[in-house]
């Protein structure tokens, strides 16, 4: 699990969630209220959903996304009610969730609060270890 987890609050703008997730190369932000409660989840994939350009041959596609990503808030395009796991949840039950279910994340909470993210990419490394 990540404990150092980049957030996004509600309110924020889509454009900065994008620019986050950009520069920090990750692809899941917990999405989390003033006292770090998690009220929903935002991934790359989200965003990439906005994006029609490309289905209508456009040219300037940065600067249309850039539009839509600066016209709409985070609480309009994430996930509510996310599911999470619990910090002492042992990783089996993590890969069992990524195996039958359709995430590549889950937030790690304690209570409503938020304490960590573990992804696809944490179990493989953890599977490494083992070899």
């Amino acid at each position: 699990m990540t404990r150092e987890v980049l957030t996004v609050e509600a309110n924020s703008r889509l454009r900065t969630a994008e620019k986050l997730m950009k520069k920090n190369h990750i692809r899941h932000m917990p999405v989390v209220d003033g006292d770090y409660q998690l009220v929903g989840m935002l991934s790359l994939n989200d965003l990439l959903r906005l994006s029609f350009v490309d289905a209508y041959g456009m040219e300037d596609e940065e600067t249309i996304d850039t539009t839509i990503y600066s016209m709409l808030t985070v609480e309009q395009v994430m996930i509510t009610k996310p599911r999470s796991i619990r910090a002492d949840q042992p990783i089996r039950k993590v890969a069992e969730v990524f195996a039958s279910e359709d995430f590549h994340a889950l937030p790690v909470v304690e209570g409503k609060k938020l304490v960590g993210i573990v992804t696809t990419t944490d179990i493989i490394r953890y599977m490494l270890k083992l070899c």
